[in-house]
């Protein structure tokens, strides 16, 4: 199977889901375990989609089993959760400040004393929070960005992730194709024996640049 950078993903019966946007795989074993799909037609938000649930995928298509089942129980691929800061937090400048949904009574015009229940009206109290950020991915894995940067052994930027190959068998990656860039002219087909380091939006090769060259330019196949 093959997953491309914005490929569309589809039901069993051909409605839109929304497209791909990352792809989540083990940096060790080299394993795709899931897709996130970017909000679209069915998605209101971005979602994991677990490979299980994927019947095909070829250049600009993925296809869904038709047994995929409900898709809107599907997990959002981040959450963010607002936490009230502790003493050591409020003496640190380092976390994004926001407010609290807190509230006390403020009484009417005319200073009489209010309460719930009689004509005062509640105001948000400010109240520092921190905000954190959960991807819902399986431990030990990532999410490869779109576009992540590959770099050689000697250092060099030699392209773009733009399409993840994997065995349909096993769902182990292949091949990585890269797009053509300040180094290389035209797009090259990694084969995975040469990554040495994935990251979720940098992959470190084991090769330089002049053995990446000894590779053929990569002909789609109409």
């Amino acid at each position: 199977m093959q997953f491309k950078n914005g490929a569309g993903v589809y039901t069993f019966d051909g409605q839109n889901v929304g497209h791909i946007d990352r792809v989540v795989l083990n940096p060790n074993t080299k394993e795709v375990t899931h897709l996130v799909v970017r909000k679209g037609f069915l998605f209101t938000e971005d979602k994991i989609v677990p490979l299980h649930m994927i019947e095909s995928a070829i250049e600009e298509r993925v296809a869904l089993r038709e047994d995929a089942g409900n898709l809107d129980g599907l997990p959002p691929f981040e959450e963010t959760h607002y936490i009230p800061l502790d003493k050591d937090d409020l003496r640190s400048s380092a976390y994004p400040i926001g407010t609290a949904a807190a509230l006390y009574w403020y009484p009417p015009r005319g200073g009489s004393i209010s309460y719930p229940g009689s004509s005062g009206y509640a105001r948000p109290f400010p109240r520092r929070t921190k905000t954190e950020t959960e991807q819902n991915i399986p431990e030990d894995t990532v999410a490869l960005k779109e576009g992540s940067r590959v770099i050689s052994t000697d250092s060099q930027h030699v392209g773009n992730v733009v399409r993840v190959f994997t065995e349909p068998q096993d769902n182990q990656v292949t091949h990585l194709l890269i797009s053509d860039g300040f180094i290389f002219k035209v797009k090259k087909l990694i084969p995975v024996s040469w990554i040495s380091e994935i990251q979720e939006d940098e992959i470190f090769l084991g090769v330089g640049v002049a053995m990446l060259d000894t590779l053929p330019e990569y002909q789609e196949i109409s």
